[in-house]
C-alpha cells in the first residue's frame, strides 16, 4: 500500500521487481527446455517485447539468469544464451555426481518413513507420464520435466541438508539443456533406471544407490557426446 497526501489509501502498482520476477521465470524456462538456443543474442529491446515487460526489469532479469550461468554478458554485444560444450557438460556431470554421492548416501542413512512416502508418491507421479508425446519424430512431452524434476528433489531432500538439496537443484536445472540434447539425439526406454534407484534407496543399498545414480548422470552425457560426434 501507498499513501496520497490527501490520505487516501489506493493498491501498489507493480512493481518492477514483481515484473523482472516474471520475465526471469519465463527466459529461465526457454533456456532450460532449449527454446532460447546456445549463444543466442538476447536483446534487451526485443526481450522486453517478447515477453511484456520494459527494459528495466528485462536487464534486471538478465543480470540474475547471468548470475546464474544461464546467460553471459558480452562487451560490446550484450547479453546471449551461455554456450554448451562438451567440457563443460563433463565438469557438470562430474560436480552432479560429486553432490549426488553425498546427498543419497545421506538420504539412505538419515532419510524417514515420511521420507520414503515421499519419493514413492514422485516415482509414481512420474511413472505414469512419457517422456514424448511422439517418438518419431522425437517430439518431447512438457508435463514430463515438473515430475522429473521433483523426482530427484525427493531423492535427495532426506539427506538433512538444504544447502546440499539446493545445491543438487541447481546443478540438475542446469543439466537440463543437456537432457534436451540427448532426448533429441536418442529416443531409448529409460525408465528402469528410476526404477532400480528407487528399490536401491528404498532397501537401504546406500553404495547400490550412489552407483546407480552416477551412472543415471553419466549415461545422459555420453548420449550427447557420442551425437555431437556423429555430426
Amino acid at each position: 500500500m501507498r499513501f496520497h497526501s490527501s490520505n487516501e489509501i489506493v493498491p501498489n502498482a507493480p512493481s518492477s521487481q514483481t515484473t523482472a520476477s516474471a520475465i526471469h521465470a519465463r527466459l529461465r524456462r526457454d533456456i532450460l527446455c532449449g527454446a532460447l538456443k546456445p549463444g543466442e543474442r538476447l536483446r534487451v529491446n526485443d526481450i522486453a517485447q517478447r515477453y511484456g515487460g520494459g527494459t528495466i526489469p528485462t536487464r534486471e532479469a538478465l543480470s540474475r539468469l547471468t548470475a546464474e550461468l544461464l546467460v553471459v554478458y558480452l562487451d560490446q554485444r550484450g547479453f546471449a544464451v551461455a554456450p554448451l560444450s562438451q567440457e563443460g557438460l563433463e565438469d557438470l556431470t562430474r560436480a552432479r555426481v560429486w553432490t549426488a554421492e553425498v546427498a543419497v548416501r545421506e538420504a539412505v542413512r538419515n532419510g524417514d518413513a515420511a521420507w520414503e512416502e515421499r519419493v514413492l508418491l514422485a516415482y509414481h507421479r512420474l511413472s505414469k507420464v512419457s517422456r514424448y508425446n511422439s517418438e518419431d519424430p522425437p517430439v518431447q512431452n512438457e508435463a514430463y520435466d515438473p515430475l522429473h524434476r521433483e523426482f530427484h528433489l525427493q531423492l535427495f531432500s532426506g539427506c538433512g541438508s538444504v544447502w546440499m538439496v539446493d545445491t543438487c537443484m541447481r546443478l540438475f536445472d542446469h543439466a537440463q539443456r543437456y537432457r534436451s540434447l540427448s532426448r533429441q539425439a536418442v529416443v531409448m526406454p529409460r525408465e528402469c533406471e528410476h526404477r532400480d534407484l528407487v528399490d536401491a534407496i528404498l532397501q537401504r543399498r546406500a553404495e547400490d544407490a550412489v552407483a546407480l545414480i552416477g551412472e543415471h548422470f553419466r549415461l545422459t552425457a555420453r548420449i550427447v557426446i557420442d551425437s555431437q560426434e556423429g555430426d
